[in-house]
């Protein structure tokens, strides 16, 4: 048997791989509020992208305050509301990004102040991972020519997603849906939206993959 509709959805996968786009969808179809992480507001991003050691602690920790808000709104009830929510990040892969992104003496200090904070978030009912080829990712990023992510260098795209790779083969704290992104494209045509839509509401336990085609 199938369990309830999910109430709280979170899009994830590496940068170029379509997450906000994604959670957008899935908002307006649900009915459902979004809820982003906004890169945009970090304003230690650029820099990170060009100097990741001296930079690094600094945008980590913008990230992992600016989450905690924001799961702060969930936890006081925001679940409840018409249609549920659907957020383009999940808290826990904050750390996936500390351990590549730290060093060690920092990266104790992070994880302090970490797990203070994880006891009082929200685990999502169903997480939905994109990934995707490097080279797509790249032909993604460049193409949506952001200021701040053209420093970013190829190597660091593919460690990134090798690192959400490994993170979600052991993730075990909900229902997953794996999706192949390389070869659809859920923005601009409306059947790989309508198939990825309907895969994504029958994902209510386990773990699941899907790929089109």
């Amino acid at each position: 048997m199938r369990s309830a509709r999910p109430r709280y959805i979170a899009v994830e996968g590496p940068i170029g791989a379509g997450k906000s786009s994604l959670a957008d969808i899935l908002g307006e179809a649900l009915s459902a509020r979004v809820i982003r992480e906004s890169p945009e507001e970090n304003p230690f991003l650029g820099p990170f992208y060009k100097d990741r050691r001296r930079h690094a602690m600094s945008a980590q920790l913008f990230f992992l305050l600016q989450r905690y808000a924001q799961q702060g709104e969930l936890a006081q009830g925001d679940l409840f509301s018409r249609g549920g929510v659907v957020s383009d990040y999940l808290f826990a892969k904050d750390r996936l990004f500390a351990t590549l992104n730290l060093s060690d003496d920092e990266l104790a200090l992070y994880d302090r102040i970490y797990q203070m904070l994880k006891l009082r978030t929200v685990t999502p009912d169903l997480v939905v991972y994109l990934q995707a080829r490097t080279d797509v990712l790249l032909d993604r990023i460049r193409k949506r020519g952001r200021s701040e992510e053209r420093p970013i260098r190829a190597e660091y795209v593919e460690e990134v997603a090798r690192a959400y790779a490994q993170f979600f083969f052991s993730y075990d704290e909900g229902p997953l849906l794996v999706v192949n992104a390389s070869d659809i494209d859920f923005v601009n045509d409306l059947e790989h939206r309508r198939e990825l839509l309907e895969v994504i509401d029958k994902a209510r336990v386990g773990v699941n993959h899907w790929s089109r085609g």
